[in-house]
């Protein structure tokens, strides 16, 4: 039996470590920090992990809103997404998670991208 992608990525620390370099690599992106301005951080935080958690197969739940109803009024450009991505691809980077894992989770996170830019 193979195992999920959220044990691949290593369970809820890794996913936490790379959540919070995530936050950290935007917050020092000039692109889309200032999208951030008004963003309960720890907040997003404990969401990035549910939804990530929860979309790699592991025992968290996502309660948040849906990604449409978040970014409604946020205008995010194809741009800015694009950023975005490389940042979360700059914190796998960091914590050294492998191509295979990066895909699949790229993988999964992408289809939110409809509900994400130009709302």
């Amino acid at each position: 039996m193979e195992r999920t992608l959220f044990e691949r990525l290593g369970g809820i620390d890794a996913i936490t470590a790379v959540v919070e370099r995530f936050r950290d690599t935007v917050a020092e992106d000039d692109r889309i920090n200032l999208k951030f301005l008004r963003t309960d951080m720890p907040r997003l935080r404990k969401m990035l992990i549910d939804q990530i958690c929860e979309a790699t197969g592991g025992p968290c739940s996502y309660y948040g809103k849906d990604m449409k109803a978040t970014h409604t009024g946020m205008k995010i450009t194809e741009p800015e997404w694009n950023a975005t991505v490389e940042n979360l691809v700059k914190a796998l980077d960091t914590h050294k998670v492998a191509e295979r894992e990066k895909k699949d989770l790229l993988g999964a996170l992408g289809p939110m991208k409809a509900d994400i830019v130009g709302q």
